[in-house]
C-alpha cells in the first residue's frame, strides 16, 4: 500500500496499542493494590461501561461533522486525559486516577472506533475492501499482541504512572501519523445530503425499530450479550485468578495476556484459510467459549485456567466474524451505520455487567464461583434463544404452508 495508506494504518496500530496498555493496567493495577478480586471487577465496570454506551452518540456524531475530525479529537483528548489522570494521581494520590482516566479514554476510543469505520469506504475507493479491511485487522491484532507484552515489560522497570505516560506518547503518536495521512492524501470527506437535518434521536429511533423487527437480529443480539457475559467476566478477573488465586507472578499474567492474542490471531488466519459455514462458526464459537468459561472456573490449576482462557478470547473473535456476516446481512445497507452503533452497544453492556457482579459476588474466595456461574447462564441464554427461535421458524414455516395452500383455492375464486 502507499504512503498514506500506510500513515493511516500506523495511526490505528499506535491508537490500539496505547488502548490495550491502559485495559492491561487497570485490573492488574487495582488488584495488587487491594488484592481484592471485588474492586478489579468493580473497576472494570467503571471502565468499561462508557466505551459501550456511547456508541449510538458516536454514530449520530459522524453523521453531522467530518469523522477526520472526531478521530483526530479522540486521539487527542486520550493524550489528555493521561496526563490529567497521571497529574491528579501525583497531587492527590489514589490509582481512582487510573480508573478514571481509563473510562475517559474508553469512550474516546470508541468515538475513534467508529469514525474509522465510517472512513474506511470513502479512504480505500481504489483498493479492493476485502484488502484494506485484512490491513485494519492486521494492524488492530499487532496492537492487541503487543500491548500487554509492552506494559508489563514496562511495570517491570517502571510505576504504572510512568506506563500511563507511554499509553500518552502513543496516543500523540497516532494523531501525528494520521495528521501527516492527511497531507500526503489530501483527503476530503464527503458528507451525505441528509446528515445535517437528521435529528438527534432519529438514529436511535430508526436503529431499535429494526432489533425489533427486523426477523433474526434481536436473537443475534441476545447471543451476543449472552457470550460478552463470559468476555466480561474474564476481562474483569484474569488478574486476579492469574496472580491471586493460582498465586503466579505478573511475568506469567502478561504471558497469558500475550497468549490469547496470538491464539485470536491464529484462528483469524484459519478462518481466512479454510472456508466454514456461517452456521458452523457461531456453534463451534459458542460451545468454545462456554467450555472455556467453565474450564477456568472450575480448574485447579494454572494451566487449566490458561486453556479455559485461551478458548474464550480465541474463538472471541470467530464468535464476532459470524455475528457481523449474519447481521450484514439482515441490516438495510441505508441504515447500516446507525443500526449498528445502536447493536454494538446492547451487544456489549453485558460486559459491564459481569463486572458488576464479580465485584458485588466474587468476594471471600468466590471468585470461581462466579466465573462459573456466569458462564452457566451464558449457556442457558444460548438454550432459551435458541428454542426460541426454532418455534419461531415452525410458526413461520406452517404460515407458509397454509399460505400456500389456500393459494389455488383464492385462483378460483
Amino acid at each position: 500500500m502507499r504512503t498514506q495508506h500506510q500513515a493511516f494504518f500506523a495511526s490505528l496500530f499506535f491508537s490500539r496499542l496505547a488502548d490495550q496498555i491502559l485495559l492491561f493496567l487497570v485490573p492488574l493495577v487495582v488488584f495488587q493494590t487491594t488484592q481484592q478480586p471485588t474492586w478489579s471487577g468493580i473497576a472494570f465496570f467503571i471502565e468499561a461501561l462508557p466505551r459501550y454506551i456511547v456508541f449510538p452518540v458516536c454514530g449520530a456524531l459522524c453523521d453531522r461533522m467530518s469523522p477526520i475530525t472526531v478521530l483526530r479529537a479522540s486521539q487527542r483528548f486520550r493524550a489528555i486525559a493521561c496526563a490529567a489522570g497521571i497529574a491528579g494521581f501525583v497531587t492527590v494520590g489514589g490509582i481512582g486516577w487510573l480508573i478514571a482516566l481509563s473510562a475517559v479514554c474508553g469512550t474516546l476510543t470508541s468515538q475513534g472506533l467508529v469514525a474509522r469505520e465510517v472512513l474506511l469506504p470513502q479512504v480505500f475507493t481504489s483498493e479492493r475492501f476485502e484488502k484494506v479491511l485484512s490491513y485494519a485487522q492486521i494492524a488492530d491484532q499487532v496492537g492487541v499482541v503487543l500491548g500487554p507484552m509492552l506494559a508489563g515489560l514496562l511495570l517491570g522497570w517502571w510505576r504504572w504512572e510512568y506506563v500511563v505516560c507511554v499509553a500518552a506518547v502513543l496516543f500523540v503518536a497516532a494523531d501525528g501519523a494520521t495528521l501527516l495521512w492527511q497531507r500526503i492524501s489530501a483527503f476530503e470527506w464527503t458528507a451525505h445530503e441528509h446528515a445535517v437535518a437528521v435529528e438527534w434521536l432519529a438514529p436511535v429511533k430508526t436503529a431499535l425499530a429494526h432489533v425489533v423487527r427486523l426477523p433474526g437480529l434481536a436473537r443475534l443480539v441476545a447471543l451476543a450479550a449472552a457470550e460478552n457475559l463470559v468476555i466480561g467476566v474474564t476481562l474483569a478477573t484474569s488478574a486476579a485468578m492469574v496472580t491471586g488465586a493460582h498465586r503466579r507472578p505478573d511475568a506469567f499474567y502478561t504471558f497469558v495476556q500475550t497468549a490469547g492474542a496470538v491464539a485470536t490471531i491464529v484462528i483469524l488466519l484459519l478462518i481466512a484459510r479454510v472456508q466454514i459455514p456461517r452456521k458452523a462458526l457461531g456453534l463451534v464459537s459458542f460451545l468454545a467459549i462456554f467450555a472455556g468459561g467453565l474450564m477456568a472456573g472450575l480448574s485447579p490449576s494454572a494451566w487449566g485456567y490458561v486453556a479455559g482462557f485461551l478458548l474464550i478470547v480465541g474463538f472471541d473473535k470467530m464468535f464476532s466474524i459470524y455475528i457481523r456476516s449474519v447481521r450484514q446481512a439482515i441490516i438495510p445497507a441505508k441504515d447500516y451505520g446507525k443500526t449498528l452503533g445502536v447493536v454494538i452497544m446492547l451487544n456489549n453492556l453485558t460486559q459491564p455487567l459481569a463486572g458488576l457482579l464479580v465485584g458485588t459476588f466474587a468476594g471471600n474466595g468466590r471468585m470461581s464461583a462466579v466465573v462459573v456461574a456466569i458462564a452457566l447462564a451464558m449457556g442457558a441464554m444460548g438454550l432459551v434463544v435458541t428454542l426460541v427461535s426454532m418455534g419461531v421458524g415452525r410458526r413461520r414455516t406452517s404460515a407458509t404452508v397454509a399460505s400456500s395452500r389456500e393459494r389455488p383455492m383464492d385462483r378460483t375464486d
